[in-house]
């Protein structure tokens, strides 16, 4: 970390692992710089989306052989829900919350926009959603932990309203992984999909994964049939067969780089229990709401009060919340904002502590109070908030 910097942001990009520079050298030199085009095959290349699949599945509770890495979070998603949208050819209906990632529902969109068969993206307040899946339901998509304030719905009572009305399950864990205990094949649902540059700290744009339940991994339709998820890539066929399993939905040639710092990034996890990781981080989450309280009430809590319902960040709102983090990031206290008003402060337990969340609610009191957000610098917008 950089000196002095108390960097709760890990929730939107983890920061770098110690030793990632050396595992990037060593790639660089050792494998591309000297096997070459021979690397596919001596150091691992092609196997990497399965094999580090597998370590992200531990943490998301998906057996072996479950998940895959690759492409973008926005790719599987439109992976995810296309696959699911046959599994139900009498439905036309995809469920989703006003708390979802927008880059969801615009994916869901797009791909109602080019199928053009009459399906329709109904999204409803998270409370609602619950009552609002019924028989004529095909997909249900949502985000485990709302991206703005932290709030958690119920995954496993979801899911089994989503099975008894006959609707395929979709979670997008891109807040939930590495952050909360996940128990995905426990929850029965059909998929899920993730990030892993916020608290998997797999590097700016590091792939993404996609969950397959095991007992539909060998007959889903993939919707983009890239090569490498074909039965037999390099035998160069001009028809499309799908491959075995979760290979099937893999699309494009893996990027190696990427991959190769979130592999190394991963063995951060050996050993740790989520569930260690879930009670430090509550822990640190109420230090912080209860010190937040006491020194600046005028910052209004927008995550949920009781820890069973939020997930591992705390959201603030306050009127002009994007100077207010923008001088916080000047004095050295990292967080995000989110429109319309959300100061957003994530809490990762491998890498904060009790004084970390002290000395931070210190410095946001001194902004709030000396009014040091007030100032034209703080109030000019970036591209990135």
């Amino acid at each position: 970390m950089p000196e002095g910097v108390i960097y709760l942001d890990g929730n939107s990009l983890g920061p770098m692992p110690v030793g990632v520079p050396g595992a990037l050298e060593e790639m660089l030199h050792k494998e591309w710089g000297a096997q070459l085009i021979r690397g596919w095959n001596t150091a691992g290349w092609m196997a990497q989306p399965t094999r580090v699949g597998d370590m992200v599945g531990r943490l998301i509770g998906a057996p072996a052989g479950s998940v895959v890495m690759g492409d973008t979070l926005s790719v599987k998603v439109y992976q995810a829900v296309a696959a699911a949208l046959k599994m139900r050819p009498d439905r036309g209906l995809i469920l989703s919350d006003t708390g979802n990632f927008p880059t969801d529902l615009y994916m869901v969109e797009g791909l109602i926009s080019t199928l053009d068969r009459g399906y329709e993206l109904r999204t409803v307040e998270p409370g609602a959603v619950a009552d609002a899946i019924d028989e004529t339901v095909a997909v249900v998509m949502l985000t485990e932990v709302d991206y703005r304030t932290g709030r958690m719905h119920d995954m496993n009572a979801i899911t089994a309203r989503a099975r008894e009305a006959g609707a395929v399950m979709i979670w997008d864990l891109a807040h939930s992984a590495g952050a909360i205990p996940v128990d995905i094949a426990g929850s029965e649902a059909e998929f899920a999909v993730g990030c892993t540059y916020k608290y998997l700290n797999g590097g700016p744009g590091a792939p993404a994964f996609i969950y397959v339940r095991p007992d539909l991994a060998d007959s889903i339709e993939p919707a983009l049939s890239g090569w490498l998820g074909h039965r037999d890539p390099f035998e160069f066929k001009l028809n499309y067969q799908p491959g075995a399993g979760i290979e099937r939905m893999r699309v494009g040639t893996p990027p190696v780089l990427q991959m190769t710092t979130l592999e190394f990034a991963m063995k951060a996890w050996d050993g740790v229990d989520m569930a260690d990781v879930r009670a430090a981080s509550v822990a640190l989450q109420e230090r912080f709401i209860e010190g937040v309280g006491r020194a600046v009430p005028q910052l209004a809590l927008a995550s949920p009060r009781d820890s069973a319902q939020r997930g591992s960040q705390v959201s603030f709102r306050f009127e002009n919340g994007y100077a207010a983090m923008q001088a916080l990031i000047h004095h050295d206290v990292i967080g995000d904002f989110r429109a319309p008003d959300i100061m957003r402060f994530g809490f990762t337990p491998l890498y904060l502590d009790a004084g970390d969340v002290d000395e931070a609610v210190a410095r946001i009191a001194r902004v709030m109070h000396d009014r040091l957000w007030d100032r034209p610098e703080f109030k000019t917008r970036n591209r990135v908030t």
